[in-house]
């Protein structure tokens, strides 16, 4: 074989291998780098490190779904032998925001799902009716030690205070249409089932409405420069797991035509395929993670909230009298007394 095919040849393959590189998923290199000194990559490393765990469910470039194995409440194990139920709980005790869904019933439950002998009913009940996504934002911000970041259980508490407090946050607020996403930014869409807000309108309501909004955001794990002909990005809750999404970006490295939910959209049926785009969202804002050397002049994360064993009940002291039973939210019939402090019921 002469010379020239020889170069041509090896042009092909390496052409071959750098389009396949592209296109290839980032987090099976990116998971080891959770203790890497940049925090953009930290908290990419992180989420990556539970999507593997979570066997890869993804949704790709056409907004298809695939993948998914494991749902949150479910029994059925992650790949590091852990029950999904419990990694979710775990999600909600490590950010620190348990506390916050003490007034429903199953958190108790929820705070010692790591010691529990026997899977928790309440606890798993519990993980299907409260959305989670934002308390996986909150537990990846303090697993990977990110400066400047308030964990919610609810998205648009800390969309809010980005745009509110932008010289103490983390992150910056930005048009998604408008900048290049990069490694550690937020891409946050509403779910209003009746409006579209878009970024216009999501700007409007957070500098005039301190109520709450259904949000969901994904961190961007690999973006424009990063080796990607398009944007990787992971979330909780998607899918009932940790899931990847992939959207293309355009030679410039910004999103590609975002697909932007319409009120006007059919819904998705067998008789309307076309409409089963899982990445057509009211995309409304990306949140911009700032340069390490200003992340490092905000307020340090705080660690992650460990699991302790449940209390163990100590034994009755037959010397002491017991403790009478009283009613908290007390009503007629009760037949108890009010607790200290509670006004009597009906």
């Amino acid at each position: 074989m002469s010379r020239y095919p020889q170069c041509l040849l090896l042009s092909v393959l390496l052409l071959l291998a750098s389009a396949g590189a592209s296109a290839a998923d980032p987090c099976p290199l990116l998971r080891m780098q959770v203790d890497a000194p940049d925090p953009a990559t930290r908290l990419a490393a992180a989420a990556c490190e539970e999507h593997q765990l979570w066997h890869r469910p993804f949704i790709d470039a056409s907004g298809g779904l695939a993948g998914s194995q494991v749902r949150e409440a479910e029994t059925a194990l992650l790949t590091n032998g852990e029950q999904a139920w419990r990694r979710v709980a775990g999600y909600w005790l490590g950010a620190g925001l348990l506390p916050r869904l003490q007034h429903r019933p199953g958190a108790d439950d929820c705070a010692f799902a790591a010691f529990n002998a026997q899977p928790s009913a309440a606890c798993r009940a519990l993980l299907v009716d409260v959305p989670w996504s934002a308390a996986f934002v909150s537990w990846t911000a303090r697993r990977a030690a990110l400066p400047g970041f308030s964990g919610a259980p609810s998205h648009v508490d800390y969309v809010r205070d980005a745009y509110r407090q932008p010289e103490t946050s983390a992150y910056r607020v930005a048009d998604p249409r408008t900048v290049r996403p990069a490694r550690g930014d937020l891409l946050c869409y509403v779910r209003v089932a009746n409006r579209i807000f878009g970024f216009p309108g999501l700007a409007t309501l957070l500098s005039s409405d301190d109520g709450g909004l259904g949000m969901h955001c994904d961190v961007v794990v690999a973006a424009a420069g990063e080796g990607s002909a398009q944007a990787y990005l992971v979330g909780g809750n998607v899918l009932d797991g940790v899931t990847m999404r992939m959207l293309p970006l355009t030679p410039g490295g910004q999103f590609a035509a975002l697909a932007t939910r319409t009120l006007d959209d059919p819904p998705c049926t067998p008789d309307t395929p076309q409409a089963c785009d899982a990445n057509r969202q009211d995309w409304a804002v990306l949140l911009q993670l700032r340069p390490a050397a200003e992340l490092a002049t905000l307020q340090p994360s705080p660690p992650l909230v460990a699991a302790v064993p449940r209390p163990v009940p100590q034994p009755l002291d037959p010397s002491r009298p017991a403790t009478p039973m009283c009613c908290v939210e007390c009503s007629a019939g009760d037949g108890l007394p009010p607790c200290p402090g509670v006004s009597p019921g009906r």
